[in-house]
């Protein structure tokens, strides 16, 4: 008799990683339900918000970078203002840092096969600066970015369908 695979709960998956950074049960919690409620919000997968997430801030409220950036979803304040949220609002940073992922899928919905690449690099690097480049800009902490957000989305996605 052969044996066939389900699909895992997709919140589970999630849960899963968010725990694995961030001990505190509660705080799991409340993160991944903020995964899955932003991404519900803006039709965003709750899996490449996970990978975003994680590589910005390995789940850690209290994130902030030497640029600025603030948070889970490490915004910069004037993208923060941008999508009408408070970066220091654990919520609104999560909902804006969706928000704007949504914005550059969007916006690079167009680019074939490296649509979600372009975003991702965008997530980083600025709509702009992927639009001058014609893709991913060659800055080394973008490309490495990308490539990091990658493959936590590729492992987030085969523990969903092989778990």
């Amino acid at each position: 008799m052969e044996k066939t695979a389900e699909a895992a709960d997709v919140r589970s998956v999630v849960y899963s990683e968010v725990a694995a950074y961030n001990a505190n049960a509660n705080e799991a919690v409340w993160i991944t339900d903020a995964i899955c409620y932003a991404s519900s919000l803006y039709g965003v997968d709750p899996l490449l918000v996970t990978s975003v997430m994680e590589t910005e801030s390995h789940f850690n409220f209290g994130s902030f970078s030497n640029a600025g950036a603030i948070g889970l979803m490490q915004l910069m304040p004037a993208t923060a203002s941008s999508v009408g949220v408070d970066p220091y609002d654990p919520l609104g940073n999560v909902i804006g840092g969706v928000s704007y992922l949504r914005s550059q899928l969007d916006s690079f919905s167009g680019s074939g096969d490296y649509a979600v690449t372009n975003a991702v690099a965008a997530y980083n690097a600025g709509g702009n600066a992927v639009r001058n480049y014609g893709g991913c800009p060659p800055y080394a902490e973008t490309q490495n970015y990308v490539v990091k957000v990658n493959d936590i989305y590729t492992q987030l996605l085969n523990r969903y369908y092989y778990q």
